[in-house]
């Protein structure tokens, strides 16, 4: 059982995808400080006199109750662009590499030639030699 482990954790699907996750953190954290920073004021400023970004209160009196609806565009903002940026470096490239691997591909071995079948037969008949001075041996 631990052997079997240790052959998954060796397998380099588990290595390429540790390094994803977090590649992936590392440039949505990136994305989510440049959507912040400039698409979340260029919303906030499409709806002029509220100092709140792009949403309303259900309730004046009460800030809890504001809906923001700029939070919830730049999250979607951010979610495509990750998606994007994964699917244009990791996702593309892989599938090329992938096609490549699989018009590359070896063809079936063909028919052994009369040399190698003469061999086989050789080793075949010493096989059998070999067998047989063995029981003789025993019997004596």
């Amino acid at each position: 059982m631990i052997k079997g482990f240790k052959d998954f954790l060796l397998r380099g699907n588990v290595v390429d995808l540790a390094v994803a996750v977090v590649i992936g953190g590392a440039f949505a954290k990136v994305v989510d400080t440049i959507v912040g920073n400039i698409i979340n004021p260029l919303l906030a400023a499409i709806v002029s006199g509220n100092n709140l970004g792009f949403g309303f209160k259900l309730r004046g009196d009460n800030p809890k109750t504001f809906m923001d609806f700029g939070l919830i565009i730049s999250q979607v903002i951010i979610f495509v662009l990750t998606a994007a940026v994964v699917y244009f470096i990791i996702v593309v490239p892989m599938n090329r590499i992938m096609a490549m691997r699989k018009t590359g591909e070896e063809p079936e071995p063909e028919a052994p030639s009369e040399d190698v079948i003469l061999l086989q037969e050789i080793r075949d008949l010493l096989r059998g030699q070999s067998i047989a001075d063995r029981t003789d041996l025993s019997r004596s």
